[in-house]
């Protein structure tokens, strides 16, 4: 959906609240008319410290309830988050499905596609411990929110770096938990796929005791456990539907099994000499293999085409790896609040999470050795003779069918408690508080890892048979060298103590200003220990990383900030805010910030809001050991130059070095937005909001395809042998470059519609972007990847959720929506056999469609059933080639498909 799609949704907007407004009175002017004794209670927005009666404010916040996430059949974190029109980019389960190890398991947010680093996910208003291993990405692990125990998330879609910290320059997810439950909930739910497999069954119970105000106390508890199978490539058509092998050759494998033998040149001449035929032809290229051409399918090929060629097997790892991955996880929380008297309470709550997910690649490749007397077929020839160059022993490529698929076992737990004093003194509201948090990741290798150098001696001795079954005594040397050990473990540790204070300054025309003030004193600590096994070097497809020592890291942080809300006139209102933070060794830097709202009538208001931030580099920014790992296929212009441009000849995967900095300084950045909601009638409410954020200072590297494509200007960064070919390049971070983001956020709320068949109600969130641009160094021009996949991911120009509801007596059902535009593919990616790039490809937009109905049979019971995905959707082919998956984007898609899901729910007092 371009402008005009944008246009539409606007001018819907209006036209709704138009004919609304005609047939009824503002909300607001309605509820003037009704009294009450009970005064409106008091509450705390995220977004501001100080507490109001809760309405609009000058900072755009979107609400998600319990119910909203009920009727979606939504049970993770991580759901919630993917349905935010403003989330784009987040790190998924499905994007995790890899063979490197950079991460995996980490499910994150990130608002506006700016980098999850740059998106604060709160839990009660509180910080939680980052996901612990090292990476690119700082931020909470989604998997350690207790769901269950959502009350309500409210997300501040404003950069709030003013009152929440450094982190929140894209905005604020704040989950919100119960806070005084009362009785005992059970829910029960499970869920089925259309075609199989990843299945899933939860269970939680919720359970509370005390009424604050006749007992003078509450404690609550929730448990949430839930299972999800694993999903596995076989049980998906769409995958066949993609034609990988066709379209995507150059991602394609040359390790096969059977395996492919590769040849030296005076080998295949002796062959050929000798009368030896493939398929009925003499050998053409170096590569062979003996089982041409049926190979063995379905993931082994002949497709002569591909990177295995016309003499040999192609191997396509999409038909022999998981979509989905096979999770554990279990959630608690517990509340306790001690009413000390009327205005103050002592509260304690304690978050314990494990969630332990299996990721399964496809099966473990090889480099083998063995003498070819040792290979029938080619036993009669010999291979050693002068003739063949003197040595009888070959390679071969192999995948090791009968160790299995590899499986690493990748556990994410956390612990918070918090221990906290809230309530008035004096006319003073007060929250103090102690948090201590935990996160700690374990990455198992568990099966189809194999001790490297056993495999290369049973493989040498023939024992292990690389083109066919192994013997009895093949097989059990393969499952004893099966690795099973916790090769990286690391931890991470939060402690902070913070407070906020408010009190009326005095009184202005639209009542009583405020003011509030805050600090936080928090330490933070990382550790990173791989084994001694993996640092050995010796698990084949899990190889010791360099730089992979341990490490351990800490450092402090100080913080405090101000807010003032100046109600100038009943119409007119100022929110000022200001944060000073100060990391160890990094600096600190100020960060203002002033909201602005004009409420001409009780149906309109308009609101904007400017501020400046900042984000400190991460300890792994800082310190992290030098990794080694590899570009995408890129050509080298410089050498290209000296073979005609065959990109067959000069383009490859070079090796790169990844640095940190100790001397990085934090990004800086400004951000505004300007915005108006109506509420036209009681029924009708539209909110749209203009944002516009600019960082700079940003700590990045050079993109290794930016450094290729100007190899004179970045020339000190790539390192070349003696015949001009290159041996590496440096990437290395520093504060560079900026990078811009901009676009409109449109609500639209239709609720409370009353007809004889029942209640009707709907609501539209979405997000239109006008801007999303990098600049990779200063002076460079900025590169957009709005609309069109570059690097690691897109941004997609409009994204929604649409839901429309209908409730009578004890029914109700909900329709919803989901809808990403489409964009240009990556449309970069080199086959270095054929010297061609890929065929341009446009990805469609993918939009979902779900369906829920609830039945209310009792007070205490309450059933549900729905479908999601509707109409099958199978993710839309893409070209991608960042992500192990290959044929489509596994960031944003979802392959499971259809599935039914259906809850009980019981509840009483």
């Amino acid at each position: 959906m371009r402008a005009l799609g944008m246009t539409r949704a606007v001018r819907l907007a209006l036209g709704l609240g138009a004919v609304a407004g005609i047939f009824g009175q503002s909300a607001l002017a309605q509820d003037s008319t009704t009294t009450s004794a009970a005064p409106m209670p008091r509450v705390e927005i995220t977004g501001s410290a100080i507490k109001r009666i809760e309405s609009e404010t000058a900072l755009p916040v979107q609400v998600i309830t319990r119910d909203e996430i009920d009727k979606a059949g939504l049970t993770t974190a991580s759901e919630i988050v993917a349905r935010l029109s403003a989330s784009v980019g987040n790190l998924t389960d499905g994007a995790s499905i890899t063979d490197g190890k950079d991460q995996r398991g980490f499910n994150s947010a990130n608002l506006r596609g700016i980098g999850t680093s740059s998106t604060l996910v709160l839990l009660n208003g509180r910080r939680m411990a980052n996901f612990a291993s090292p990476g690119d990405d700082t931020g909470v692990d989604l998997n350690n929110i207790p769901a269950a125990a959502i009350q309500r998330v409210e997300v501040l879609l404003d950069g709030a770096s003013a009152l929440y910290g450094t982190d929140a320059i894209g905005g604020v997810i704040n989950f919100i938990t119960r806070k005084d439950y009362q009785g005992v909930d059970v829910n029960v739910s499970g869920l089925k796929t259309d075609e199989g497999g990843a299945g899933k069954r939860t269970a939680s119970l919720s359970v509370g005791h005390g009424d604050l105000a006749k007992d003078g106390f509450n404690v609550f508890a929730v448990v949430d456990v839930q299972r999800t199978d694993a999903l596995s490539t076989s049980q998906r058509s769409f995958i066949d539907n993609l034609r990988i092998a066709e379209r995507l050759p150059h991602l394609l494998s040359g390790y096969t099994s059977p395996a492919n033998i590769r040849l030296s040149s005076d080998q295949r001449d002796y062959l050929n000499a000798q009368g030896f035929t493939l398929n009925g032809q003499p050998l053409t290229n170096r590569t062979i293999n003996l089982s041409i051409p049926t190979c063995a399918g379905p993931a082994n090929l002949y497709l002569p085409a591909g990177i295995g060629g016309v003499d040999a097997c192609t191997y396509n790892y999409m038909r022999d790896t998981e979509l989905y991955p096979k999770s554990d996880k279990v959630n608690l929380l517990s509340r306790g609040v001690l009413q000390l008297d009327a205005d103050n309470q002592l509260y304690a709550e304690v978050a314990l999470s494990r969630s332990k997910t299996w990721y399964t690649a496809s099966t473990a490749r090889v480099t083998g050795y063995i003498d070819a007397s040792k290979i029938p077929a080619l036993a009669g020839y010999d291979l050693g003779s002068d003739e063949a160059g003197g040595d009888s022993e070959v390679e071969v490529r192999m995948r090791i069918n009968e160790a299995g698929r590899r499986t690493s076992e990748l556990t994410s737990e956390s612990q918070r408690f918090v221990v906290g004093l809230t309530g008035s003194r004096n006319g003073w509201d007060y929250d103090f508080g102690l948090n201590h948090s935990v996160n700690v990741v374990k990455d198992r290798d568990t099966h189809g890892y194999l001790l490297y150098d056993k495999l290369l001696e049973g493989i040498a001795s023939g024992i292990i048979n690389p083109f066919g079954p192994s013997s009895a005594e093949g097989v059990a040397l393969i499952n004893s060298i099966q690795v099973n050990d916790e090769v990286r473990h690391a931890r991470g540790v939060m402690d902070s103590v913070d407070f906020k204070i408010s009190h009326p300054v005095g009184t202005l025309g639209g009542g009583d200003a405020a003011m509030a003030v805050g600090g936080e004193l928090r330490r933070e600590k990382t550790s990173y220990n791989p084994s001694a096994l993996l640092m050995s070097d010796n698990i084949n497809n899990d190889f010791a990383p360099e730089g992979g020592e341990s490490t351990s890291y800490s450092r402090t942080v100080q913080a405090i900030y101000g807010e003032l809300l100046l109600p100038f006139t009943k119409q007119w209102e100022a929110q000022l805010s200001a944060r000073y933070d100060h990391y160890q060794v990094v600096g600190g830097a100020a960060s203002p910030k002033v909201g602005l709202s004009y409420m001409p009538t009780n149906t309109m208001l308009f609101r904007a809001s400017a501020g400046r931030g900042f984000r400190a580099p991460s300890m792994t920014d800082l310190y992290r050991p030098m990794q080694v790992s590899a570009t995408a296929t890129l050509p080298d212009p410089v050498y290209c130059a000296t073979v005609d441009n065959n990109l067959a000849d000069c383009a490859d995967n070079w090796e790169t070095h990844r640095y940190s900095n100790a001397n990085l300084k934090p990004e800086h950045s400004r951000q505004f937005s300007v915005g108006m909601v109506l509420q036209p009638s009681k029924q009708v409410s539209l909110s749209l909001d203009y944002w516009n954020i600019k960082r700079t200072d940003l700590i990045s590297e050079i993109g290794d395809d930016v450094i290729l494509a100007n190899p004179v200007k970045y020339a000190d960064l790539i390192h070349r042998d003696e015949d001009g070919y290159i041996e590496y390049i440096d990437l290395r971070k520093e504060n560079r470059g900026a990078q811009k983001a901009a676009g409109l956020d449109l609500t639209i709320d239709f609720k409370g519609v009353k007809t004889w068949a029942g209640n009707f109600g709907g609501r539209l969130t979405g997000t239109y972007v006008t801007d999303s641009k990098i600049q990779n160094a200063p002076g460079d021009a900025y590169v957009s990847n709005l609309g069109r996949f570059v690097t690691d991911g897109v941004v997609q120009r409009w994204r929604h959720t649409i839901t429309f509801d209908w409730d009578k007596g004890p029914y109700s059902a909900s329709l919803s929506n989901t809808y990403s535009s489409g964009y240009d593919d990556q449309n970069s990616a080199i086959d270095v056999d054929s010297g061609t790039v890929v065929a341009p490809n446009r990805v469609k937009a993918y939009s979902l469609w779900d369906l829920s109905g609830a039945w209310q049979a009792t007070k205490a019971l309450k059933l549900r059933a729905g479908i999601q995905n509707m109409f099958n959707t199978a993710p839309p082919y893409s070209n991608q080639a960042y992500y192990f998956i290959s044929g489509y984007d596994p960031t944003y898609t979802d392959p499971r498909g259809r599935r039914f899901y259906a809850s009980v729910n019981y509840a009483f007092k």
